[in-house]
């Protein structure tokens, strides 16, 4: 997967859409029995590869 694009106001946190996929996967993560893949930390080596 390519990474996000910028948003147009640099130097907000949260205005990357990274941040926003990253939010959407935390939020399928807690319900769905099938995991989205969020960072490779919180992920762990399994699913990173």
């Amino acid at each position: 997967m390519g990474q996000p694009k910028k948003q147009s106001s640099p130097r907000k946190t949260g205005l990357r859409r990274s941040h926003l996929r990253l939010e959407l996967a935390r939020r399928v993560n807690k319900t769905s029995p099938v995991k989205a893949r969020t960072t490779a930390k919180e992920s762990g080596k399994a699913l990173a590869k």
